[in-house]
C-alpha cells in the first residue's frame, strides 16, 4: 500500500453498513498491500482510458485495511484516496429560499448537505476523507465525488423498466410513485472520466457533484424507455406495489424517490470530458437503447423447399431463444385486420380518428386492388412495406425473429433489406448497402431431394395436405417452382452472399418430426440464446421434459440389455453391416477389408451399438471390434 499513489473506494450504489465501515478502515487501521499504480475497490465499468502503464489492483471491500494515517510519515510521495460516493447524501437538503423552486444546488453548498436518513454513515465518511489532506505535514490528500444514479452498460437501477418494456410482456411500464421527482444521474463511462480527471489534475475543489445536465423527473425517464423500447405506456403504482411484483427492493426504491436539481461546476469548468452523454439518459435514449440492445437479439432467416420442414424448424429456433416466428401470410392477414379495426372502430366526434379511418381504408383499397390485379396476391412492394413495418415494431426489434420461407427471390429480397443510398446512386460500384435493423444475421438453406420431398407430402393426411396446399398436383407445381427460383440467374441466397451474409447449407435426409439434428446444427452456429431467460413457470416445465426425457433413455437402454444376443445383433447392427457389405459387394474393392474401414460411419454406429450391449462387461473397445 505503501507504494500506491492512488486509492479508490466505491460506495455509491450501497447501503451497507459493512462496505461504508470498510471505507472507514480504509483511512484509520492498519495493513500492507500489494505493489500497483492505483488501487481501485468496488468500482465497476467507470475507468475508461486509464495510462495504458497504470496496473489496476481490484481487492474486495472487506480486505481493505490500510494504515493511512498511522503510515503517513514513511510516505514517499503524496497519495490520493478518492470516495466514490452518492447524491444521496444531499437527499434532505432544502434550498436557502423556501419561496423559491427548481433551484440548482452546486458543490459550493457542499457543506449545507444533509444526508437521507439511511445514508448518514455515507455522509459521516465523506466529511472523514475531506478531513486527509488537512495539516502542513499531511501527505494524504482526500476527494469525494458525489455522483448521480448511474445509468449505461446495464442500466443500473433503471434495469427493471429496460427489461419490462423489452420483453414487451405488459402492456403499460409500471412506475412506483408519483414519478414527480428530479433524478440526478450519470453515464458509467462518464463517471470514469471524471475520475480519471481528478487522478491526472488533482484540482484544488476536493468535493465534486458528478452528473450530467439532465433535469429530467422519473416519470420521464419511464416514458421515455417505455416510448424507445416498449409498448409506449406507464401505469402509475404505489411504491408499496413494487416489493410483491419483485420489481425493486426498498432500498432500491429509496434512490428512485429522490428529488434533486443539482449542477456539478467543477466537472464542467476545470475538467476536460469526452462526454457520452451529457445532456443525459432521455434526450439520449437512442443511443442508450443501442447499448442495451448489444446484450442482443438474433435475427435468422429459414428457407427451402416445400415440405422441408421450414416451419417446424422455424418453430423450435423461435422457442430456444425466445424469439418471434414470422410467416409472411399470417404477418399480411395482421396488417389487414388491424386496418379493418381502425376503419370499425372510428368515433364520428373525432377528427382525428376520421383521418386515421380515411388513410386506413385507402390501404385497404389498395391491398383489395392490387389482389385484383394479381391473382389474389399482394404485390411484392406492399408486401415489402408491410414486413418491413413488422420487422420495424418493438417485439421484433427488442428479441429478435426467424423469418419463415420468405423472402423468396433476389429482387423481394433487395426490396424489403436494402437501403438506398442517394449520394452515391451515380457510382458505378459501391458496396451493397442494407437496413441491418432488419436484415438477418444468420441465413440457412434447407435442402433434400425431390423423391424425399415427395415421398413426404404424400404420406401427409389429405385433410392436412389440403390444408398445407400439399395435394399432389399443388405440391408438384410448387416443387417445380422453386427449383426454377433456385436456378434463377440471380437467386435469394446470392443476394445475401452479395452483403457478405453467407448462407449455411443443411441436408434434410432423414424423416424425423423433431429435426434434432437440423435444429442442433444451427443452434451451434447461432449460439446461445442472449434474450431474457424463462419464467420461473416455463423453467419447471422444461425441467420435468428433460427428467421425462432422461428416464425414457434410460427405459430404451435398460430394454436394449434385456434383449438376447441374436435379437440384438439382428436389431440394431445386422441392419448397419449388411448395407456396408453390400456396398462392398456392389463396388468390389482390392482390399475389402480396408474399404470397411474407411466407412468410418458404419464402423462407428456398430461399435456405439456393440458398446451399449457390452456396457456392464470388462471388454474393452479393441476386444468389441474384434
Amino acid at each position: 500500500m505503501l507504494q500506491c499513489d492512488v486509492v479508490l473506494y466505491n460506495i455509491s450504489e450501497s447501503t451497507s453498513e459493512q462496505q461504508v465501515e470498510d471505507a472507514t478502515w480504509a483511512i484509520t487501521g492498519k495493513r500492507e498491500s500489494e505493489q500497483a499504480d492505483y488501487l481501485v475497490y468496488g468500482l465497476k465499468h467507470t475507468l475508461v482510458s486509464v495510462p495504458k502503464d497504470v496496473r489496476l489492483l481490484l481487492f474486495s471491500f472487506t480486505s481493505l485495511y490500510v494504515a493511512l494515517h498511522a503510515e503517513m510519515e514513511n510516505f514517499k510521495s503524496r497519495k490520493t484516496f478518492i470516495l466514490v460516493s452518492s447524491v444521496m447524501t444531499w437527499a434532505m437538503t432544502k434550498s436557502q429560499n423556501p419561496e423559491e423552486t427548481n433551484v440548482l444546488l452546486t458543490e459550493e453548498e457542499f457543506r449545507r448537505r444533509r444526508p437521507h436518513p439511511n445514508f448518514k454513515t455515507h455522509h459521516n465518511l465523506e466529511k472523514l476523507v475531506l478531513e486527509l489532506g488537512k495539516g502542513k505535514k499531511s501527505k494524504l490528500t482526500g476527494y469525494v465525488v458525489a455522483c448521480g444514479l448511474q445509468y449505461g452498460k446495464g442500466e443500473n437501477l433503471f434495469h427493471y423498466f429496460f427489461k419490462v418494456s423489452w420483453l414487451m410482456q405488459m402492456p403499460q411500464v409500471p412506475l412506483f410513485g408519483q414519478g414527480t421527482n428530479h433524478i440526478p444521474m450519470i453515464h458509467v463511462f462518464d463517471l470514469g472520466r471524471v475520475i480519471q480527471n481528478i487522478i491526472e489534475l488533482r484540482p484544488k475543489t476536493k468535493y465534486i457533484l458528478a452528473v450530467d445536465d439532465s433535469k429530467n423527473t422519473l416519470e420521464e425517464i419511464v416514458k421515455m424507455i417505455s416510448d424507445t423500447l416498449g409498448p409506449g405506456e406507464i401505469n402509475l403504482l404505489s411504491d408499496q406495489d413494487a416489493i410483491p411484483m419483485k420489481a425493486f427492493k426498498p432500498e432500491e426504491l429509496e434512490y428512485l424517490n429522490i428529488s434533486l436539481r443539482l449542477d456539478g461546476f467543477v466537472i464542467k469548468d476545470s475538467f476536460s470530458l469526452a462526454w457520452t452523454s451529457v445532456a443525459g439518459m432521455v434526450e439520449n435514449m437512442a443511443n442508450i437503447v443501442e447499448e442495451y440492445q448489444n446484450t442482443g437479439s438474433y435475427l435468422i432467416c429459414v428457407v427451402g423447399p416445400p415440405a422441408v420442414g421450414k416451419t417446424t424448424v422455424s418453430e423450435k429456433l423461435c422457442n430456444h431463444y425466445q424469439i418471434h416466428h414470422i410467416r409472411i401470410k399470417e404477418v399480411i392477414e395482421e396488417k389487414i385486420t388491424q386496418l379493418k379495426e381502425i376503419v370499425d372502430g372510428v368515433d364520428p366526434e373525432s377528427v382525428s380518428e376520421d383521418v386515421a379511418a380515411a388513410a386506413a381504408q385507402k390501404q385497404l383499397d389498395n391491398y383489395n386492388n392490387s389482389m385484383d390485379m394479381n391473382a389474389g396476391r399482394l404485390a411484392d412492394h406492399l408486401v415489402s412495406d408491410i414486413l418491413q413495418e413488422k420487422l420495424n415494431s418493438p417485439p421484433c426489434r427488442n428479441q429478435g425473429f426467424v423469418l419463415d420461407g420468405f423472402p423468396k427471390t433476389y429482387e423481394q429480397g433487395k426490396l424489403i433489406f436494402s437501403e438506398e443510398d442517394p449520394e452515391n446512386q451515380d457510382l458505378m460500384i459501391k458496396a451493397p448497402l442494407y437496413i441491418k435493423k432488419i436484415t438477418p444475421e444468420h441465413v440457412f438453406a434447407l435442402n433434400a431431394t425431390d423423391g424425399f420431398l415427395t415421398q413426404r407430402a404424400r404420406g401427409l393426411p389429405q385433410s392436412v395436405a389440403e390444408e398445407m396446399r400439399y395435394t399432389e398436383e399443388e405440391f408438384s407445381s410448387r416443387l417445380t417452382r422453386y427449383r426454377e427460383l433456385s436456378a434463377a440467374e440471380k437467386t435469394l441466397l446470392d443476394y445475401f452472399d452479395e452483403l457478405e451474409i453467407h448462407p449455411e447449407h443443411i441436408d434434410v435426409t432423414t424423416d424425423d418430426p423433431e429435426y434434432a439434428d437440423v435444429v442442433k446444427k444451427i443452434t451451434e452456429l447461432v449460439g446461445v440464446p442472449k434474450n431474457y431467460g424463462l419464467s420461473r413457470e416455463e423453467q419447471e416445465e422444461e425441467d420435468r421434459n428433460k427428467e421425462e426425457e432422461r428416464k425414457q433413455k434410460e427405459s430404451e437402454l435398460h430394454d436394449a440389455h434385456s434383449l438376447p444376443l441374436r435379437n440384438y445383433l439382428m436389431k440394431y447392427v445386422m441392419p448397419s453391416l449388411t448395407a456396408a457389405m453390400t456396398e462392398c459387394t456392389r463396388i468390389k474393392p482390392e482390399d475389402p477389408v480396408d474399404f470397411l474401414v474407411i466407412r468410418k460411419q458404419t464402423l462407428d454406429l456398430l461399435l456405439n451399438m456393440l458398446n451399449i450391449f457390452y456396457g456392464k462387461t470388462n471388454k474393452n473397445d479393441e476386444e468389441i471390434t474384434r
